[in-house]
């Protein structure tokens, strides 16, 4: 897989804080900061709302011209909540 380049600044604490880390644990500062981000990601990834929404395709320009017409012309009554289920994940 080709590898491609990631530039970010952060603050200069956090810098000698990864670097301390990086030092204790014989490890660069890039292996480092790749790690977090891969564990970080895969932890997101397992997230109910990631979850819910990351196969969900937008809409068309057309598809939310039609959604906005709709809800135009939808009446407060229409709109309102008329019954509340909670669901654990």
């Amino acid at each position: 897989m080709a590898t491609k380049a990631l530039n970010f600044r952060m603050d200069e604490k956090e810098m000698v804080d990864l670097k301390k880390v990086a030092a204790v644990f014989n490890i660069s500062v890039t292996d480092l900061v790749k790690d977090a981000i891969k564990e970080h990601v895969t932890k997101l990834k397992k997230d109910p709302f990631y979850r819910l929404t990351a196969n969900v395709e937008n809409a068309t320009e057309a598809e939310t011209e039609e959604i906005l017409k709709e809800l135009e012309n939808m009446s407060d009554d229409d709109l309102s909540i008329v019954s509340v289920k909670h669901v654990s994940v």
